[in-house]
């Protein structure tokens, strides 16, 4: 029968993500309602092995859901990718009594709970990451508000490239991911999307739709890009010199993980954050908390990582055919 989990370790890893808090929190305060213990791990991987965990009460999560980024802090781990750095880390856990671990983080933050599962630790993983690139789930932590800040932003820049008539590229965050670069497109109506998934390096298409635009009497374009394709300032260089229209580049950068999370992202958060700790109740191990189809599910870490997961065709067909 399986063992439940007595005392819980909390950490984030890797990219911080707005709703970050608000899953901590769920986690410490339904983990005390059921009776269990929770310690904070500081600075993720690092943080545990470098023995930096702190007991958490229920009011050492008093108004944090609504705060951006991690009051946990967070980093990432070259030690715990190799075994010595994950053995250590498991002896750790053990030493500070910690029988059950919540992973807040992408997919490398996953592969170390897998690591840490296999060593006798149990562990559930939270998809926190703002690129909405983990495979198992439709949602991940973050990418709510990562995308409606972009979103406004792209709005602001819109109007100055408008009174300019302008052309502007407009980078925005993902990884390798065009997700934000796609709900972007859509929400703030591109005239072009460079998606990493679809992009094939067409250049003078680009071109020659913003030669064709300006003919049409259109007075601006703007372009999202996606991280993965990059190179937005030498873009723009190219375009204004083929097409005499002034071009500029705005990359949004880390703004994007900023910022107070959104309504969506306090509340799915709060709910995954509830669900991995059933899950460690009940003595489960290696799961992936994920929401799919309408419902909250959890998954084997290791399916988990070995799904595959690309633009939904049809969205990307449609968008195309809303670019004029």
């Amino acid at each position: 029968m399986a063992k439940a989990v007595k005392t819980i370790g909390v950490l984030t890893s890797g990219g911080d993500a707005p709703g970050m808090n608000a899953a901590i929190r769920s986690v410490v305060r339904v983990a005390i309602a059921k009776g269990m213990k929770v310690k904070g791990i500081m600075r993720g991987y690092a943080g545990l092995l470098q023995e930096e965990i702190v007991d958490m009460e229920s009011s050492s999560v008093s108004d944090i859901i609504h705060r951006g980024g991690t009051i946990l802090y967070t980093a990432r781990c070259l030690e715990f990718t190799t075994p010595e750095g994950q053995k250590k880390g498991a002896e750790i856990c053990k030493k500070h009594g910690i029988d059950g671990v919540v992973v807040i983080g992408g997919d490398g933050s996953f592969r170390g709970a897998g690591k840490l599962s296999a060593l006798g630790v149990n562990t559930i993983g939270l998809p926190g990451t703002i690129d909405l690139d983990i495979a198992c789930t439709d949602y991940t932590i973050g990418f709510d508000t990562a995308v409606n800040t972009a979103m406004e932003a792209i709005d602001k820049v819109r109007d100055t490239s408008t009174s300019h008539e302008r052309c502007s590229i407009i980078e925005v965050m993902g990884r390798n991911a065009g997700y934000i670069a796609l709900w972007c497109g859509f929400a703030n109506g591109a005239e072009d999307i460079l998606l990493p998934e679809r992009y094939d390096g067409d250049e003078q298409k680009l071109i020659n739709r913003i030669i064709e635009n300006r003919k049409r009497g259109k007075k601006h374009n703007i372009i999202i890009n996606a991280e993965g394709i990059g190179h937005s300032a030498s873009m723009a260089r190219r375009i204004e010199a083929a097409t005499g229209i002034e071009t500029r580049a705005t990359i949004l950068g880390h703004m994007q993980r900023g910022g107070a999370p959104t309504c969506k992202d306090r509340v799915y958060a709060s709910i995954m954050g509830a669900k991995a700790v059933e899950l460690l109740a009940d003595g489960k191990s290696n799961r992936v908390v994920g929401y799919k189809h309408g419902e909250f599910m959890d998954f084997d870490i290791q399916d988990a990582l070995a799904m595959k997961k690309d633009i939904p065709e049809d969205q990307y067909e449609i968008s195309k055919m809303l670019i004029r």
